[in-house]
C-alpha cells in the first residue's frame, strides 16, 4: 500500500504563488509516475502535471508557464511550484503516483489539499 499526503494548499491572491507538496509513504518497490490534479466545483478532475521516474514532465496548457512539477526521489515527494495564480485556478489539488509493488504497478490518489485564489 502507498499512502500519499499533500499539503501546502491554502488561500492567495490572484497573481501569488503557493508551492504544493506531497509525501510518499509505504511498502513498495519504486515510484513512477507522480503528478497533480485538479477539480473545481462541479468539474471533473483534471491534470495539471505529471512527472515520470526519469523526470519528464507534461503540462496542461492554461498552467504552462506558470507551474512546475519536481520530484525528489530520495524524499519520495513531488512538488507542484505555482506562480502567477489567478481565480480559475482554485479547486482542490490531488496528488496522485504509480507505484510498483511485486509484480505489478498500482495508481494511488492522495486526499487533496484546497487552493483558493481570491482577492
Amino acid at each position: 500500500q502507498v499512502q500519499l499526503v499533500e499539503s501546502g494548499g491554502g488561500l492567495v491572491q490572484p497573481g501569488g504563488s503557493l508551492r504544493l507538496s506531497c509525501v510518499a509513504s509505504g511498502t513498495f518497490l519504486s515510484l513512477n509516475a507522480m503528478g497533480w490534479y485538479r477539480q473545481a466545483p462541479g468539474k471533473q478532475r483534471e491534470l495539471v502535471a505529471t512527472s515520470s521516474a526519469g523526470g519528464s514532465t507534461n503540462y496542461a496548457d492554461s498552467v504552462k508557464g506558470r507551474f512546475t512539477i519536481s520530484r525528489d526521489n530520495v524524499k519520495k515527494t513531488v512538488y507542484l511550484q505555482m506562480n502567477n495564480l489567478k481565480p480559475e485556478d482554485t479547486a482542490v489539488y490531488f496528488c496522485s503516483a504509480y507505484a510498483t509493488i511485486g509484480v505489478g504497478t498500482y495508481g494511488y490518489w492522495g486526499q487533496g489539499t484546497q487552493v483558493t485564489v481570491s482577492s
